[in-house]
This record gives structure tokens, C-alpha cells and sequence, in this order.
């Protein structure tokens, strides 16, 4: 890779060759400087994807001067929707996030844009200047800020934001679509998260970016406007498969007539869709978070430069499509027995994420037994000639939970015991060690069947090697730092 010594001077050179009219676009930036830009623009104050909407309205209305600020509406609880514009280019650039109130993957990103954008004299000058000369950009950072504050996809009214788009139900749809019909943007880039279990079809790798350029129409045609968001596709993925490869996915185009990007497309704005997904050890998604600003700013440049005209349509569409085959947790040849009838299944595990007042837990879920050959895990166990053990409840009652320490819980684990009580402990307590804590349950769930929790350890010759604690797997032998966010029974 370049340095970004070299980078720049390549950047500085185009420039003045450009305005020669030798060339007619200016080099992009390369990953590794994506990279260090990143790491010196991230907002550090952020490093969770769980934020409330008033812990980040300075975030977003403390931008002057490069950015001019303006409140466009007030969502159903009367939350103010802002919209932040800069640049002095022909080109305009729309983008919005968080129309889902849960998915913030981009909202972060959008921070780290801006913080960069509002950078001084640096290694980049040359790349902001290129963009805010070409390019007025817009950015609304989040269009469903109560359905933020409840974490919940939808909004007050229950309404599916993105399904909105024709009916203008709510009013944050009515925002959005005003704020695209008084801007008229070339290009507009709708970010969102999608599930975690998403994956590149027919391989195990998860589908950490997803992309598409939304038909307009229901024969899915191309013009113009869409070709030019699959182009601008074209070189977002050329630069994340350096990054990860391997693990972009496109959704499928089918004409969706309530979306908002759908139409988008079809009022004339270039819409590009970006979903950000799962990844492996990544929980809060900042690493995804890292590729949303790599790809965003890179696509800005590339906007900018008019590069985009230079892909074919044909690498938009080589583009592998998404699927949803990813599980948790795999549990591959185990041996089961029911009704007396001995067989050998695949476990396929996922667990979910719930809220309460006190934050979030993962509840875990046999979601499929039988053959799961076309499935693929972020875990995956062999169970061969391992059996199914039920689990014991600890005998002595603990006094607080503080006294259940990770080595404790190890120790407890070893010996055969799945499950514990605390005196008085709130029912729904959260904490994070993988072991079942009964508040007033009696028994440990277990059940090997679809939409069973499960709590069971597999053991070999009469030793245990796994614990399965609420579809969490433990290696009873090599202990892993892991996140586990339970709740009390």
C-alpha cells in the first residue's frame, strides 16, 4: 500500500493536472489511510451501539461553522429531527440513518464523517477540500429518535418508518420525505443495520456490509439514476474486499413500493442502500462502525471525481447475494434419544437480544434440530462421541452475586452444576457469567426441542469437556474471554 506520503502527493498532482484538463478525476485515498483517518477522527465518547437520543444532540447540533444546522421537524414525542449541511459543490449527497430506531451502526459512523469533514490543516486537506468543493452534502443523522430512546425498530405510532414512504403516515416520514423534495440529492445513501445471521450465500462468512441499489420499478429495470448508485456500489465493494473479503452481500432488488429507497430511486435521486450486519468478536459493532466510515468517505471521493463512471455494471451484479443461514452456536452430530428411538442431529443456536430497564440480555433458543449441512455458525462444535448431560443446581445459596466470580463459576461448571440461587436477588438482575442464576424458578430449563433454551453439558467417557448455558458454549478445558449478558430466572 501507498504511504500516505505518497498518497497525498499523488492526491496534490492529480489536483493540478485536473485543473490542466489533462485528467478529469483525482486518485482515491487508499484502506490504509481510510484507516488512519478513522482512528483520528473516530468520536471517541462513543463506543457502544446502545446511546439514548439527548446524550448525542450536542454530537449533532454543535457543528458550527462548517456545518449549518436546522431543526426540519419534531418526531411524535416531539423530539427535534435535525438536518446539517455543507460543501459549495454541483453535487448533492443525502444521507440519513437511524429511520430503525435500533440501528446505529452508521449514526456512529456519521460522527466520525463529520469530525473528519471539520478537520484543519493535515495529511487530509487535500481529500477534504476535493469533497466539500464538489460535493454539498446533507446529513440526517437520526430520523426516528424516539424509537432510539425505546431501542426499537419502529417509532411511537408502531409504524415501520421504511415502510412509509407512500402513505406518509408519521411524521418523521413526512420529514424525510420533505427533506429529500426541497434538496432534490443526486445520490442519497440509506444506512441501516440488518441482522447478524445474515451471510454471503453459500459460504460461511457473515454478511458484515450488505448493498443495493433499490429498483424503482417493479420490473427492476436500470436507468440512469440506478445505474449510478450500482457504479458507486461497484467501487464500495472494490474497497471493502480489501478490508473483508468475502463478506459483502447484495439483497435482492424486488420492487418494494412502501420503501423509502425504492422511491428515493424513483423520484431521481442515485439511492444506495448499505446494511451493516454481523462480525465475529464484534458485539457493539465497532469494527463494522470502522467500515461505514471507510466506505462512506471513500464513496464521497469517488463521487467527487466522478470515478464511479469508470465501473461496469456487470461487477455490480457479481456481486454475491445475502442469505440467512448464519446461526450462533452449530452443534453438529449429536446424539440424541426420544421415544426410545436413538438419532444424530445438528443443533443450530441463536440467541437474542432483549431490553429492559437495566440494559439488555441475550436469551438463547434452539432455532433449529435436523440437518443443518447448509448452515453455518460464528460456533461450530463437532459433537461426535460426546453425550447430553443434564445440569445440577448448586446446593448452597450465594449471599450476592458479586460472590459468583468468573473462577467460581469455572469451578461450579467443572463439577456438574449449571444453575445457582442468590438470596435476594431482583428477578430480572442482569450479570455476566455464564451460569443460569434462579430467582424463583425451580428447575433448570431444558428441553432439546425447537424454541428450547439451552442448558446442557456434553461429556465425553464420563468427563465433562462443554457447557451449554443459554446457548453460550463453554470449553470447560480452554477457558475465553466472552461477553454473555445474562438475567436472572
Amino acid at each position: 500500500m501507498k504511504t500516505l506520503k505518497n498518497t497525498l502527493q499523488i492526491l496534490m498532482l492529480t489536483i493540478v493536472l485536473a485543473c490542466s484538463g489533462e485528467v478529469e478525476y483525482a486518485t482515491n485515498i487508499d484502506v490504509s489511510d481510510l484507516e488512519v483517518a478513522y482512528e483520528q477522527f473516530r468520536q471517541k465518547e462513543i463506543n457502544q451501539r446502545r446511546f439514548k437520543y439527548e446524550s448525542i444532540t450536542d454530537l449533532i447540533t454543535k457543528r458550527e461553522p462548517l456545518f449549518q444546522l436546522e431543526e426540519i421537524g419534531k418526531s411524535v414525542e416531539s423530539r427535534p429531527i435535525y438536518q446539517l449541511t455543507t460543501g459549495k459543490g454541483d453535487t448533492k449527497v443525502m444521507l440519513w440513518s437511524q429511520m430503525h430506531g435500533n440501528e446505529s451502526t452508521a449514526t456512529m459512523a456519521l460522527f466520525d464523517l463529520m469530525n473528519f469533514m471539520e478537520g484543519k490543516e493535515d495529511a487530509f486537506t487535500a481529500v477534504r477540500e476535493k469533497i466539500l468543493s464538489k460535493i454539498t452534502l446533507r446529513i440526517i443523522p437520526v430520523v426516528n429518535p424516539d424509537g432510539m430512546n425505546q431501542w426499537k425498530r419502529r417509532n411511537t405510532l408502531d409504524i415501520d418508518l421504511n415502510r412509509d414512504a407512500a402513505s406518509l403516515t408519521s411524521p418523521e416520514s413526512k420529514i424525510l420525505k420533505n427533506a429529500r423534495d426541497t434538496f432534490s440529492p443526486h445520490f442519497g445513501f440509506n444506512l441501516h443495520d440488518q441482522q447478524i445471521y445474515y451471510n454471503v450465500s453459500q459460504t460461511e462468512k457473515p454478511a458484515s456490509i450488505s448493498v443495493l441499489a433499490p429498483a424503482y420499478n417493479f420490473e427492476t429495470e436500470v436507468n440512469d439514476v440506478r445505474e449510478k448508485a450500482m457504479q458507486v456500489i461497484v467501487g464500495i465493494n472494490n474497497l471493502l474486499q480489501e478490508v473483508i473479503p468475502g463478506q459483502v452481500g447484495k439483497y435482492d432488488d424486488a420492487f418494494e413500493p412502501r420503501a423509502f429507497g425504492d422511491n428515493f430511486q424513483k423520484w431521481g435521486t442515485s439511492t444506495i442502500l448499505i446494511e451493516s450486519g454481523g462480525m465475529a468478536n464484534d458485539p457493539e459493532k465497532q469494527e463494522i462502525r470502522k467500515l461505514n466510515f471507510m466506505l462512506l468517505l471513500h464513496a464521497l471521493t469517488e463521487i467527487a471525481d466522478e470515478a464511479y463512471k469508470n465501473y461496469e455494471l456487470e461487477d455490480y451484479f457479481s456481486i454475491p447475494d445475502n442469505d440467512l443461514k448464519l446461526m450462533d452456536l452449530i452443534i453438529k452430530n449429536l446424539s440424541l434419544s426420544q421415544s426410545d428411538y436413538p438419532h444424530q442431529v445438528d443443533m443450530g443456536i441463536r440467541r437474542r437480544e432483549y431490553e429492559t430497564s437495566e440494559g439488555y440480555y441475550n436469551n438463547g433458543s434452539i432455532d433449529d434440530l435436523g440437518d443443518l449441512s447448509v448452515f453455518y455458525g460464528y460456533e461450530t462444535l463437532d459433537a461426535s462421541g460426546l453425550n447430553v448431560v443434564e445440569g445440577k443446581i448448586f446446593e448452597t445459596p450465594f449471599s450476592k452475586i458479586e460472590e459468583i466470580t468468573e473462577e467460581k463459576t469455572l469451578e461450579l461448571l467443572q463439577k456438574g452444576y449449571l444453575a445457582v440461587r442468590v438470596e435476594n436477588i431482583n428477578e430480572n438482575e442482569l450479570y455476566n457469567v455464564p451460569i443460569l442464576i434462579l430467582s424463583k424458578k425451580d428447575q433448570i430449563p431444558f428441553g432439546i426441542k425447537t424454541g428450547g433454551n439451552p442448558n446442557f453439558f456434553l461429556e465425553e467417557n464420563g468427563r465433562l469437556k462443554h457447557a451449554v448455558v443459554n446457548g453460550f458454549l463453554i470449553d470447560l478445558l480452554n477457558k475465553k474471554d466472552q461477553v454473555y449478558r445474562m438475567k436472572a430466572l
